[in-house]
């Protein structure tokens, strides 16, 4: 059971290597898991945070980034170990979407996790368990 559901917390995070590190201030504790076609093969739990609650604290010339479909979403990866930490979405431009599974120690019972039908996005998006935050987008 998630005990932080409604506290201020701040967290640290990074890729698998370490190239890529970054720190976000987290108010809601819950957490979408998409089953669309990227987040299903790359595992990513969705926290959307705005975008002056995220910082970035090194490995900015690491990153690259992939887009597909509308080539809105800008899923920011390590170019070393492959790492997908977090990522800017379609839905909330003004934001960014971190991946929970990214977070530094075992936070994971901090966050409930909820199921989201993304592989139908576009007629579930009003579905979110956050509002101001959505889950992945193609």
């Amino acid at each position: 059971m998630t005990t932080n559901i409604n506290k201020k917390v701040t967290y640290e995070g990074g890729c698998h290597c370490g190239a890529v590190r970054f720190q976000v201030v987290v108010d809601k504790h819950k957490v979408d898991d998409c089953n669309c076609s990227i987040c299903w093969k790359k595992g990513f739990l969705h926290l959307i945070v705005p975008r002056e609650q995220f910082t970035l604290l090194q490995g900015e010339d690491e990153l690259t980034t992939y887009k597909f479909n509308t080539g809105v979403a800008q899923h920011k990866f390590c170019r070393i170990c492959g790492m997908h930490p977090f990522y800017i979405p379609r839905s909330h431009p003004d934001g960014v979407d971190v991946n929970v599974r990214c977070l530094d120690g075992d936070v994971m019972a901090n966050f409930e996790i909820v199921p989201f039908d993304g592989a139908n996005w576009e007629d579930n998006i009003h579905k979110l368990v956050n509002s101001g935050s959505t889950s992945p987008d193609e």
